[in-house]
């Protein structure tokens, strides 16, 4: 089961909805690069120095990506509005995927229940 990190107070209802799901694939529209949605946060959990080297930086109070990125072994952190949804129905080469998926239906990867690691769990 995924936890879903939730922005602001408890019980604060937030701004954006999520518009990209666990699995599906998506464009960066600034940068062109195709990946697999892994994990989602309802606003931006970088903290500020990250944020503030970021070319780009985006609205923190929207719903952020990690993103395995296609044909590399990266993964990026990115805001809903810099992502669209792919309409190509390609794989993903990454390889992360078996780590996070269970397979490939043709159009989704279908998410397992590991979860992203934390900070804390990769000694950031």
């Amino acid at each position: 089961m995924i936890m879903l990190t939730q922005s602001g107070s408890e019980g604060e209802t937030p701004r954006w909805n999520p518009r990209y799901h666990l699995g599906q694939i998506v464009r960066h529209r600034r940068y062109g690069y195709r990946g697999v949605v892994v994990e989602f946060d309802l606003s931006c959990k970088a903290d500020q120095a990250w944020y503030q080297s970021n070319q780009t930086q985006p609205d923190r109070d929207q719903p952020w990506y990690h993103v395995l990125v296609d044909g590399s072994s990266n993964s990026t952190y990115a805001a809903q509005t810099s992502l669209e949804a792919d309409k190509s129905s390609a794989p993903i080469i990454h390889p992360y995927l078996e780590h996070f998926f269970t397979e490939f239906t043709g159009d989704r990867y279908v998410r397992n229940d590991r979860p992203w690691p934390s900070p804390d769990d990769t000694g950031e």
